[in-house]
């Protein structure tokens, strides 16, 4: 539960709620941006061995991710980077970039995104199951148009290049 004060609050471990998105990471919303009247929104990305997020631009949103705990991959502007525990990654809008868990450990980001609003797209995403031909596909492609530019062209070449295996439209991978 939020306790709140004047223009200050305090968001308990165990507070929010949680989604699983295509590629296996999961969000747990932790900040939202109406609490921060838009200015930045905080999730904690659960990122299982083998989970990616498949390349993509963000138009509107700085991200900066934090390693809590294991170590994450990524792809930034073409620079493939390793972060581990306690080390910062920034992620600029405007600029093409991916993530992964190339480990056999899970793997735990808390990720600062600047300004609000990408959180109401994790949300809703984490509610569909888009299976090609459906009402819920549709939606997904809609969403992802509205939020990010997505390089499904790169799909297959970034899911060998890692060593990942993909089982659905957007990626997720079977568990090792």
């Amino acid at each position: 539960m939020v306790e709140q004060g004047i223009g200050a609050f305090v968001i308990r471990a165990d507070d929010g709620d949680s989604v699983q998105l295509p590629g296996g990471v999961g969000v747990h919303f932790k900040i939202e941006g109406d609490q921060t009247r838009g200015a930045v929104s905080i999730v904690e990305h659960p990122v299982p061995p083998g989970a990616f997020a498949l390349p993509h631009t963000h138009t509107r949103e700085d991200e900066i991710s934090y390693v809590l705990d294991g170590v994450i991959g990524a792809e930034i502007g073409g620079q493939e980077l390793t972060v581990e525990a306690g080390e910062y990654l920034f992620k600029p809008r405007g600029v093409k970039h991916a993530f992964w868990n190339p480990s056999d450990r899970p793997a735990l980001l808390i990720e600062v995104i600047a300004p609000a609003g990408l959180e109401r797209f994790f949300r809703e995403l984490g509610t569909l199951r888009p299976v090609p031909g459906t009402p819920d596909y549709a939606r997904a492609m809609d969403l992802l148009a509205e939020t990010a530019v997505s390089h499904f062209d790169e799909r297959e070449a970034f899911l060998a290049r890692h060593d990942l295996r993909a089982f659905d439209m957007f990626g997720a991978r079977a568990p090792r």
